[in-house]
């Protein structure tokens, strides 16, 4: 038997492989597909399945893709409705694969057609349970998702009786596998390892310690955050259907003279600059938005990209492609290509930049007895905010700041001093901002951390704010 996840750090996403005896199954794919078929060339086995959990909502699943590759059917869970062909499984449902079996557990709850597939080894014993967004480590799926008419505390329920009528009457020693670990939207408070033992979640986890239902429901539904906008347009994509990656690469992964990109500029287009954030802030296109690949780069490029708007990328030489693939795992399919030779080239041909003036900690801190006009601008979440913030800061998050209707009341004469925890997000927030003509700003270098030590910004803590 021979289990491998296979985690994607930027997504907190993770999808299986499993095998024995030459044939294999794969459980929520993404959309790039090389490493399941190379992993079945390495193990010289035939993928015979593809299992999906539910419709994803954060990210585009590769589950046509690595169909049309292997001839392999996409088997979901009951109520899974969808657009293109599939084997609908019932609940109870066994499948064999080698010496292994895979039964389908129908879990309703995070949404109508979440299933779980629990694995037995070769002598029949349950082994592991692959939950998708139905359990995670030290948390369970949002109840609040795209599942029709149903309210969240309805979803709630169904996922209270999915919990302990399948699951919690499972053994012990039975490994869990979820589809996502730390940092995923999809549930409240993920704990910190990517898997577990149904054991430890048992005496762990929230949400399998409820009293009764009533409980869990009001346990599971509150303090729950807004889902990032994108979450829906992924949950439709991965029901209707997508173009092949491959036919989306040759449409995007063209490069683009200066000339070209500035002719592109008079229409509407976004200049999406992927380079590391320090590289960004030294220089860059004027209007460009920053989102670098080194930071949680798919849940932000959602988040913030308008899913209609025409993309041209500016990235690090050799990261073309990657960018493009990255974009693609969260839908987004209209890149029209990058700037040839890369951010060098735009100054090489004279053509104007901007910049974004980043200040040391100690710097704020001098300036900020002096200047009344100075505003510090915290773009972390409200958790993060009022888990402890400098005292005087307004909490903007970066989420909000695409409605500019939430930058209008900073004035021409303000001098806004951005931050975020490390520096990542507060270059893209800044980027937002002079995007908008908000031009009199700087970065605080090394965000809160680096602050929160810095003699002259006091810390205060608001535990009342919420998600």
């Amino acid at each position: 038997m021979f289990v491998k996840q296979l985690y994607t750090n930027c997504l907190s996403e993770a999808a299986y492989f499993i095998e024995s005896e030459g044939e294999a199954v794969v459980i929520d794919p993404l959309r790039d597909i090389d490493a399941y078929l190379d992993l079945a060339k390495e193990r010289n086995a035939t993928i015979k399945y593809i299992f999906e959990t539910h419709f994803h909502a954060d990210f585009v699943s590769g589950h046509l893709d690595l169909a049309a590759a292997t001839k392999a059917p996409i088997v979901y869970g009951p109520e899974a409705v969808t657009n293109f062909p599939i084997y609908l499984a019932k609940d109870k449902e066994k499948f064999t694969i080698g010496k292994l079996t895979l039964e389908v557990l129908h879990t309703p709850g995070h949404t109508l057609e979440s299933t779980c597939y629990l694995l037995y080894d070769e002598a029949g014993n349950p082994d592991s349970l692959f939950t998708g967004d139905t359990l995670f480590v030290g948390d369970v799926g949002r109840p609040d998702l795209f599942s029709g008419n149903l309210t969240k505390e309805e979803l709630a329920g169904y996922l209270y009786d999915s919990l302990n009528n399948k699951i919690k009457v499972l053994p012990d020693n039975v490994t869990v596998y979820p589809a996502h670990g730390p940092g995923s939207s999809c549930g409240k408070n993920l704990g910190p390892h990517t898997y577990s033992t149904l054991g430890d979640e048992k005496s762990a986890n929230y949400a399998l310690k409820a009293e009764d239902k009533d409980a869990f429901i009001k346990e599971v539904t509150s303090g729950l955050s807004t889902p990032p906008s994108y979450f829906p347009i992924n949950a439709r994509i991965n029901k209707e259907g997508y173009d092949a990656l491959q036919a989306v690469m040759e449409k995007s992964n063209r490069p683009l003279s200066v000339a070209k990109v500035k002719e592109k500029l008079k229409d509407e287009v976004l200049i999406l600059d992927t380079r590391p954030a320090a590289e960004f802030a030294e220089g860059f296109v004027p209007g460009s938005l920053s989102i670098g690949l080194e930071g949680r780069f798919a849940e932000w490029a959602g988040s913030l990209l308008p899913f209609g708007e025409e993309i041209i990328l500016v990235t690090s030489p050799g990261k073309e492609e990657e960018t493009i693939v990255r974009l693609a795992r969260v839908g987004f399919d209209h890149v029209a290509g990058y700037l040839e030779g890369g951010y060098e080239a735009w100054i090489a041909a004279g053509e104007q930049r901007d910049l974004i003036i980043t200040v040391e900690p100690d710097e704020l801190a001098m300036d900020l007895p002096h200047d009344e006009n100075l505003v510090i601008v915290d773009v972390r979440k409200p958790a993060e905010y009022a888990d402890g913030h400098i005292e005087g800061a307004i909490n903007l998050s970066l989420s909000d700041m695409t409605d500019p209707g939430n930058l209008a009341d900073f004035d021409d004469n303000h001098n806004l001093y951005v931050h975020c925890q490390g520096g990542y997000r507060s270059i893209i927030a800044c980027s937002m901002m002079k995007r908008e003509g908000i031009h009199n700003i700087r970065n605080v270098d090394g965000g809160f951390n680096a602050m929160k030590t810095q003699e002259g910004l006091k810390v205060v803590q608001e535990k009342n704010v919420l998600n």
